[in-house]
């Protein structure tokens, strides 16, 4: 354009004194002093347009904004940039070839970039979702000390595990012989997921001395050929406190004589079904001293499924027992993903509350965009703070960001003032408010009355829901969702059925601990005359499974807690899945 220009002007010039041709000479300055930016505004405008496209959740069009801006040839200022979003936009639509050229485009070309160790890290995430396992470790290795350390190891501790070949095991294991999440992702494997042979012995032992892993742990018992049976025996070890008649006594314990109830109609169930199942209910009390008087009864022993109990001291005392004795224990109300790590023989019925924070992360990034961040303010208990702490983390491990992580104590009017205080709305993609205390919900929402934080996504507990404090208008807000791990339909054929056998028996309608006992029943008493007692490898490969009450159940993965965390909002006066 420029040389163009230039010819014309010499051309013009030779006769300009003549004829004069200075206004047209002007114009033609004009032209050229303008033509450069006016190309340059166009290119900053279709970048904020594929920013906004990313922000709104609109990935196929933020990447056909971004991508081009991309190229060196286009000589944009920010192209950099536009590499490492179009390489996020790619990756939220599992185009994972796309992004890695774009990611490869980015260090090649733009290799003093500095938010590079972000794009290290996404590069990690793309190889792994290709398989290609030695890329990803390669790429996290580049990251700087200090850098995504704590994410960088969950990711691999995620997906090493869906490795299932001999050959790529042992070629990571040569060329990371000091990698420690490596070598327990790999004793995990041997372990728990069945792999072992006596050959293995000399390397496992190897790796449990050289990484200080727990010996006990990974040490592979004896092998018990498991053939399935025509019945299973069940023993429920719950706190029914027999020994008080007390009306306050029973009173407190409601919810264990309804979780008790539930699990003796889905027996019936399952009897109808031709698959019969022995339930032997022992109570354990509140404490400890009883339990282990249970757990030292020799018929025990003999068990194909544990179910208990309901208290964290009591849970580990039977986790170890489980474990000990390779039988399957299921806890049927904790969300403590401690009680499951490292011990293949005890699971959680429900979802923990780090895999609630995972799956609620991984919502917010498809429905409210990564282009601006997220604040996340959590009450002060260990619970919540797993929940906060593994939300960020997934979160940002997606290429997102969370500006601002609060904690706060929801009885102290001070605490809760100082959490919510200077709160930045104009400039955040989503608020996540984490309580189920029933102060949090009416004041939460009462600063969603400012004009700022009117029409800004707020992400919170499905207990909400419950709150007399909050009326049908409030919960109704456009921009309220809901993460809720115990939503039902209850006008469902499969609750509906369930609340009539329940009535005909109990003359009381369903409690939610009821129908989770229930539920429960029915599912790991399924997986006992599909499985085999030993079934951990199976559900591991095994799809989600539509609930009869409940949305679902999964372990998908490997997983010892439920995968399966609904997202609802309240829309018309019903409730909406979301996810």
């Amino acid at each position: 354009m420029m040389k163009f220009l230039g010819s014309r002007l010499a051309r013009v010039l030779g006769h300009s004194r003549q004829r004069g041709y200075w206004p047209f000479i002007l114009a033609l300055l004009w032209s050229a002093a303008s033509a450069v930016p006016a190309t340059a505004q166009s290119s900053d405008v279709r970048y904020r347009g594929g920013k906004a496209q990313l922000d709104q959740g609109h990935y196929a069009a933020a990447l056909r904004e971004l991508e081009p801006l991309a190229q060196p040839a286009a000589r944009f200022v920010r192209a950099a940039d536009a590499a490492y979003l179009s390489a996020i936009a790619a990756s939220r639509l599992k185009q994972w070839p796309e992004a890695e050229q774009l990611l490869n485009l980015l260090r090649t070309e733009y290799p003093t970039y500095p938010n590079l160790p972000d794009a290290l890290f996404l590069q990690g995430q793309v190889s792994f979702e290709q398989e290609d396992y030695d890329t990803a470790l390669k790429t996290l290795a580049q990251l700087p000390a200090g850098k995504l350390g704590p994410e960088r190891e969950a990711m691999k501790a995620s997906y090493l595990p869906r490795i299932n070949n001999r050959t790529t095991w042992q070629r990571l294991l040569r060329r990371y012989p000091n990698d420690a999440t490596v070598a327990q992702a790999y004793a995990e494997h041997l372990v728990a997921g069945g792999a072992y042979t006596e050959a293995d012995r000399p390397q496992l032992d190897e790796l449990i001395t050289k990484f200080g892993l727990d010996r006990a742990r990974y040490t592979p018992r004896d092998r018990v050929i498991v053939t399935k049976k025509n019945s299973y025996n069940v023993a429920v070890l719950l706190p029914f406190e027999l020994n008080d008649p007390s009306w306050q006594t029973q009173r407190k314990n409601q919810f264990v004589t309804d979780l008790y109830a539930g699990l003796r109609l889905a027996q019936d169930s399952l009897q109808r079904a031709g698959r019969p199942i022995q339930l032997f209910a022992y109570d354990t009390g509140t404490d400890t001293l009883t339990l282990k008087q249970v757990l030292a009864q020799p018929e025990l022993a003999g068990m194909d499924l544990l179910i208990g109990p309901v208290y964290k001291s009591g849970a580990r005392l039977l986790a170890r027992y489980a474990r000990d004795h390779q039988i399957v224990c299921v806890n049927p109300l904790s969300q403590d993903a401690s009680l499951v790590l490292d011990n293949p023989w005890h699971y959680l019925f429900a979802p923990s509350t780090t895999t609630q924070g995972r799956i609620a992360a991984q919502f917010a990034l498809n429905a409210f965009g990564a282009g601006r961040p997220g604040i996340l303010l959590h009450e002060d208990t260990k619970d919540n703070a797993a929940f906060a702490n593994a939300y960020k983390a997934a979160y940002e491990a997606q290429g997102g960001k969370i500006s601002l992580l609060r904690r706060f104590n929801p009885e102290v009017d001070e605490s809760l003032g100082t959490a919510f205080a200077g709160l930045d709305f104009a400039n955040t993609s989503h608020v996540v408010v984490v309580s189920d205390n029933r102060r949090i919900g009416p004041y939460t929402l009462n600063q969603w009355q400012q004009p700022a934080a009117a029409r800004l996504p707020l992400l919170c507990p499905g207990s909400w829901l419950d709150n007399p404090r909050l009326d049908v208008g409030q919960l109704s807000t456009p921009n309220l969702y809901f993460m809720h791990p115990k939503y039902y339909n209850d006008q469902a054929p499969g609750f509906r059925r369930f609340r009539q056998l329940y009535l005909q028996r109990q003359r009381l309608p369903p409690s939610l601990f009821a129908s989770q006992g229930f539920e429960m029943m029915l599912y790991f008493g399924t997986a006992l005359f599909q499985y085999g007692p030993a079934f951990q490898t199976s559900l591991a490969s095994a799809p989600l499974v539509p609930g009869a009450i409940f949305d679902g159940q999964s372990y998908v993965g490997g997983a010892h807690d439920n995968q399966v965390v609904p997202i609802v909002k309240l829309t018309n006066l019903e409730l909406q899945v979301l996810r």
